[in-house]
């Protein structure tokens, strides 16, 4: 007679072996993107430590300055247009990361996938170690830190074309959007934990607040190269449907007439048939992802909902700081309420898009929705930490649900479109297509962010604050006043245009 078997024993057997081939899969990609995020975060939270509020620390009494307002700044964000250089080197990111994206695509479309990851993921890394070791060989040249933030945008375009890519041919259409909800929550966790790890080292190095994330990120490109699985035929599993049997029947049939369809139980096509069909197969070029249905519709959706995504992920924590006066560190961790809710977000949106068939409502009710209460944060925004944690969090769902399902979801629809006629080479370049345009306009966020936030607002007041004791080399703490910011009402609602915006 037997014995039962243990109950983890009954868990693990009850999966087929594709099935874990799949979740590996998902929890490989989702650990890749989540350090590209990780690594991207650091600029935001440091941006506070390079320009501080130098009236409210206490100098060294052996340090001999004739500046008091700027003497514990670091230059040259020790001027009075600080915030612009904070959107040059925003802007160099982006501008560099938007142009690579369209060509990222291109590249991921006709390169191993595993290749292309681990190469930009280690290169991501160097890059954001080269910034944080400025702090300890005591460089205060603008034009080093812009052409690094232009050298690792270039690298962290490797990163989002090849992961979607790479889920997309793992997963077929049925409960997509769910799954590529949950997946995507990854770019909320980088952000949130590169805020975390960042801001355990702004206060005192602020250069370890780049050179761990960007260990970090090295360290899963050597993972990606001696694990990752770049397609199910790589290991004999069975390739997902992307369609219904219907329409892939079809598709196979045109791509080769002589190719047999043979229905697994999970409903999928052979691998062999899949292999022997895209043999045949071209990457799909530029011109004719442009031309596949939908393409343009949500990247032009994209380009307006990253926006307002990407100036909350590089302004939020130094307006934080500016309104609310908290430091470097507490300004990062109120942020992370953010991305919190575009966790939250990115999977309503998923869920709601699955039950209801409709990717495109679900985007623009969300959107809708989202363009009130972005009013009304700046009304009621800053009255409490309670409403504050409120809208942050309600904010953050609605403006990064639709923009998690337009990135994932619906460009994997898009990628394996019935008019690809069984084609599964155009995922990294229609990802590409999508993430890409949407970068071109959230330079503005990285620029004009700043430029709102000088245009619109006085200067920072110097002392705003119940100083007992500061933040120096003694170790004591600074005690704060309660959450009422001595900001000036009209000051504080015209930086809130900056989000509007």
């Amino acid at each position: 007679m037997k014995s039962p078997l243990a109950p983890g024993i009954r868990f693990t057997t009850s999966f087929s072996r594709d099935s874990w081939y799949r979740g590996f899969t998902l929890g490989l990609t989702f650990l890749f993107y989540t350090a590209y995020h990780l690594s991207r975060k650091p600029i935001s939270i440091v941006k506070g430590e390079l320009h501080r509020n130098c009236s409210s620390v206490v100098r060294p009494a052996d340090l001999n300055v004739t500046n008091n307002e700027t003497w514990c700044d670091w230059a040259p964000f020790d001027q009075d247009n600080y915030q612009t250089l904070f959107g040059v080197l925003d802007n160099s990111f982006l501008v560099a990361y938007a142009i690579g994206m369209f060509f990222s695509g291109v590249f991921g479309e006709r390169l191993p996938l595993r290749y292309y990851l681990s190469f930009g993921m280690v290169m991501s890394g160097v890059f954001t170690c080269l910034f944080g070791l400025g702090f300890y060989l005591n460089i205060h040249s603008l034009g080093y830190y812009a052409a690094i933030q232009v050298l690792n945008g270039l690298m962290q375009t490797t990163g989002w074309p090849a992961v979607v890519a790479c889920v997309g041919n793992w997963f077929g259409k049925g409960k997509r959007g769910l799954i590529m909800g949950v997946w995507n929550s990854h770019t909320s966790v980088g952000n949130i934990l590169g805020s975390l790890i960042a801001g355990a080292f702004v206060s005192s190095q602020w250069g370890m607040s780049f050179i761990v994330p960007g260990l970090i990120i090295a360290s899963t490109g050597v993972l990606c190269f001696f694990f990752l699985v770049e397609k199910p035929e790589d290991v004999n599993c069975f390739p997902p449907q992307h369609h219904s049997e219907t329409e892939g029947d079809e598709a196979v049939a045109v791509g080769n007439d002589s190719a047999q369809v043979e229905g697994s139980a999970y409903g999928s096509i052979s691998a062999d048939v899949v292999e022997e069909v895209e043999e045949h197969m071209e990457a799909i070029s530029f011109s004719g992802a442009l031309r596949i249905p939908g393409v343009l519709e949500f990247s032009l959706c994209l380009l307006f909902a990253k926006l307002v995504s990407y100036t909350f992920l590089y302004w939020l924590p130094l307006y934080i700081s500016n309104v609310a006066h908290f430091d470097a560190k507490e300004a990062g961790d109120m942020s992370t309420l953010f991305d919190v809710g575009g966790i939250v977000g990115g999977i309503t949106a998923g869920l709601v898009s699955d039950y209801t068939g409709g990717r495109a409502s679900t985007c623009c009710v969300m959107l809708l929705t989202a363009a009130p209460m972005l009013y009304l944060y700046n009304y009621i925004g800053q009255r409490s930490i309670g409403t504050t944690v409120g809208m942050l969090l309600l904010c953050g769902g609605l403006v990064n649900g639709p923009y998690a399902l337009i990135t994932t979801a619906v460009s994997t629809d898009l990628g394996t479109h019935e008019s690809l006629r069984g084609n599964s080479r155009a995922l990294s370049t229609v990802t590409a297509i999508i993430d890409g345009t949407g970068s071109v306009v959230s330079v503005q966020a990285g620029v004009q962010g700043g430029v709102w936030l000088v245009s619109t607002c006085p200067p920072i007041p110097r002392v705003q604050r119940n100083l007992k004791n500061s933040p120096n080399q003694t170790g004591k703490q600074t005690e704060r006043n309660q959450w009422s910011p001595q900001w000036p009402i009209a000051a504080t609602t015209t930086t809130n245009e900056a989000f509007l915006l």
